[in-house]
């Protein structure tokens, strides 16, 4: 049997590349240091894999921003408003299609399948061209061989990379271009096959979802093309978070040397794999979880590999992690302050490689060549088993005693919106935010005095004090109707609340990317949840004093508390799911007795959160949409809920969506050019919507035009009593400056579009 992986984190040991990117976009280095650091941070990464004995080595899983951008910058799929006319992509291009600039807007940006990790949309025209424009792929192949490695380049797969970005021309499927595509990926295998490449890693991910029978005959016909063109070279190819359920059909056809089997995931795929005749084909098992920080139950696993040892021959196995290591953080070993019990049961990317390569070693050499390394694993399961730190009885009788009243509200909409409207009295087409304020330097700098111990409770919250003040008299000056309090003292929109509910841990390193230079800290859910005290109503009732208008009280929902972290293993999801929102029913209750008129419950994790199956959604939607209304359901009808959601395609879940029956949802729609909001015009949605009238993720400021066309487009979808104004995600990544000048534009333009609508 062989070790690999199917990718590794890019972002280096201490977020080396995140800071290095942020210091070239802020010109404080030229872009000879930032390839300089680039290379660096490769050459660690896989002399280390090679170090703790990885056979197969993937290369081209680096990336300055997202895998998919360099896809498009691989394969010449620029975007004609950049006007990009070279050879080769260049380095500020890359970035401008990343984020955008003064001049021209970003491309569109979403969630990687249901991860949290966000990728750049291809975007295609009615005549698109394709060409080699990068010489990336080769580039690392070369560097990796200078360092006697032969490592396996990682491209993402020609009918992914299709089926996963849009036409900006009409909604004909994206497969149309596949003719003028494939003799790039052709061009590309070729000037590979030259430098000598042994294997080519081909990440369809795709083929775990719902697929016709029209694209996977498109699937088995493109590997046919491809292999025509190969030499010496074999094909890889890879799926990940979800089994081949569906697609079954197609496998033993794919002209691959080998194929990659998440077993983790995918629940069915075991049963595949003993089913299936796969010829002399390689099968890599995906045993290691590439998402989640748990240890691997080595026992567990080893068995699974018994049983498929008995179909498949010992030098057909590869032994890999379920999906690219990028979901999880570097190194557990740099963890000093994590209490030991819990570090026990844990194992990040730097330890799954570990995992990876002593499974592989048990199968090699035999049990007793990994016996000390079998024992210590057994240690730590039946230690997380029996740990009095995981279980709590109160929370699992509460749970126990939800009744089926406590999942609605005491009035139906129709009846609710005209007593908040009373209560409120809001004018047409309502300004807000969607919560967080800009996060600046001199904020972080006093948070990490504080926790630090260099700066008193006091002078601490004598300082967050002054910037919500300041923030309150902003928000007043440039004309906004609903006020948020700017979360000055959340570090992080899951991790404030997980450092105040029991059942959580947290890391001082484990970090991983969220997208380009965005790193997030996944808490760690180990235990069972509840709230010793009230999270939120100092500071919202704080800034509610400060104002007449109203303050809208911040939480986070329950599906995006356990999908932004790191949830445990030992239970269902969906109980977990439970226990997060009776925790958030009563912070709402006491954000409500504290005087909070509006409240609302981000759930921007809940399409992300879905089952990749179709057959799998009505489940999900059941638990999940049962949470969220857990949470919310507890007040009076003048209370007005809210709740947001961010990079999300609706047309198949609205029904869902509406389901939450939350009074208003605010939603991202500026980079699609408000075209999600087809969904809610078809549907007829019944509530009030904020649809997102521009991009908080790139520092460019939009003009008051740009929003008001938005703003028009939106009323061709919705009533004017429907319609919110707002940003499409929270503010705090971005300076002051920009924010109040975009937002005074936001302002400007719904007030004379209700100038227009008297």
């Amino acid at each position: 049997m062989k070790s690999t992986i199917l990718g590794f984190p890019r972002i280096g040991k201490k977020r080396e590349l995140k800071f290095t990117i942020e210091k070239y976009w802020k010109g404080l280095i030229d872009q000879v240091e930032l390839k300089k650091i680039a290379a660096h941070l490769r050459r660690e990464h896989i002399i280390y894999q090679k170090e703790k004995g990885v056979d197969f080595i993937p290369s081209n899983d680096f990336s300055f921003y997202d895998q998919m951008l360099d896809m498009c910058c691989t394969v010449g799929a620029i975007p004609k408003r950049y006007n990009f006319t070279g050879d080769e992509v260049d380095i500020d291009t890359y970035f401008k299609m990343a984020r955008g600039d003064k001049n021209v807007t970003a491309m569109e940006m979403t969630k990687w399948f249901d991860t949290n990790y966000h990728y750049i949309v291809p975007e295609f025209e009615k005549d698109q061209t394709f060409s080699l424009l990068s010489k990336k792929v080769l580039n690392e192949y070369k560097e990796a061989k200078k360092l006697m490695i032969e490592s396996r380049p990682v491209l993402i797969g020609p009918i992914t990379f299709l089926l996963l970005g849009k036409n900006k021309y009409s909604g004909e499927s994206t497969l149309v271009h596949l003719e003028k595509l494939l003799p790039v990926y052709k061009q590309l295998i070729s000037d590979l096959e030259k430098e000598g490449v042994q294997w080519i890693q081909f990440d369809e991910p795709i083929l775990g979802m719902d697929l016709t029978r029209e694209v996977k005959d498109v699937l088995v016909q493109t590997y046919q093309e491809l292999t025509k063109r190969k030499k010496q070279s074999r094909f890889f190819l890879t799926s990940y978070f979800e089994d081949f359920c569906g697609s079954e059909d197609i496998l033993p056809q794919l002209e691959v040397d080998a194929i990659h089997f998440d077993l983790h995931a995918g629940s069915e795929n075991i049963e595949l794999l003993k089913k299936l005749n796969f010829g002399d084909k390689i099968i890599s098992l995906g045993v290691v979880d590439g998402r989640n920080i748990w240890k691997t139950n080595f026992k567990e696993v080893i068995a699974k590999v018994e049983e498929l040892s008995k179909k498949f021959k010992k030098d057909k196995l590869w032994i890999s992690s379920s999906c690219s290591l990028l979901h999880c953080p570097y190194d557990l070993n740099v963890e000093v302050n994590l209490d030991h019990e819990i570090k026990n049961w844990l194992s990040f990317s730097v330890q799954k490689l570990e995992e990876i390569t002593t499974i592989t070693k048990y199968f090699n050499e035999g049990a007793q060549s990994v016996d000390d390394l079998l024992k210590v694993n057994r240690e730590a399961m039946n230690l997380r088993k029996k740990s009095s730190k995981v279980t709590n009885k109160k929370v699992q009788d509460r749970v126990f005693g939800i009744t089926n009243k406590m999942f609605s509200r005491k009035s139906v909409y129709e009846e609710r919106k005209l007593v908040q409207r009373k209560a409120l009295n809001l004018p047409l087409f309502p300004t807000t935010t969607i919560g967080s304020l800009p996060q600046t330097k001199e904020v972080r700098s006093a948070r990490s005095s504080y926790k630090r111990g260099a700066l008193s409770e006091q002078d601490y919250n004598s300082f967050l004090k002054k910037q919500t003040l300041a923030a309150i008299k902003k928000q007043e000056e440039i004309g906004l109707d609903i006020l948020v309090h700017g979360e000055f003292e959340r570090n992080d929109m899951v991790e404030y609340f997980g450092e105040l509910i029991d059942g959580f841990a947290f890391t001082k390193n484990g970090w991983v990317q969220s997208y380009g230079s965005r790193c997030v800290k996944p808490p760690i859910i180990f235990g069972d949840l509840c709230r010793p005290k009230a999270m939120t109503v100092e500071w919202s009732s704080y800034a509610q004093s400060l104002t007449d208008k109203p303050v809208k009280g911040m939480l986070t929902g329950p599906v995006t508390m356990l999908k932004w972290s790191f949830v445990r293993d030992d239970i269902p999801y969906s109980e977990t799911c439970k226990q997060m929102a009776l925790v958030l029913r009563d912070e709402v209750l006491d954000l409500e007795n504290a005087g909070i008129k509006i409240i609302q419950i981000d759930e921007p994790a809940l399409k992300e959160a879905m089952p990749l199956k179709k057959s799998k959604w009505e489940e999900y939607f059941k638990w999940s949409i049962d949470c969220f209304k857990l949470s919310a359901t507890s007040v009076k009808d003048e209370t007005q809920i809210h709740t947001h959601m961010c990079y999300s395609e609706f047309n198949d879940i609205i029904d869902s969506i509406a389901a939450l029956d939350a009074d208003v949802i605010s939603i991202e729609t500026s980079r699609s050019q408000m075209e999600l909001l087809d969904a809610f015009k078809k549907f007829k949605y019944p509530n009030e919507i904020g649809p997102g009238v521009y991009d908080i993720h790139s520092p460019r400021v939009p003009s008051k035009e740009e929003i008001s066309s938005l703003l028009f487009r939106a009323k061709e979808y919705l009533s004017p009593n429907q319609l919110w104004v707002n940003p499409d995600c929270g503010l705090k990544t971005r300076g002051w400056e920009e924010v109040v000048t975009s937002l005074e534009k936001m302002v400007h333009a719904a007030k004379e579009l209700r100038s227009l609508s008297k």
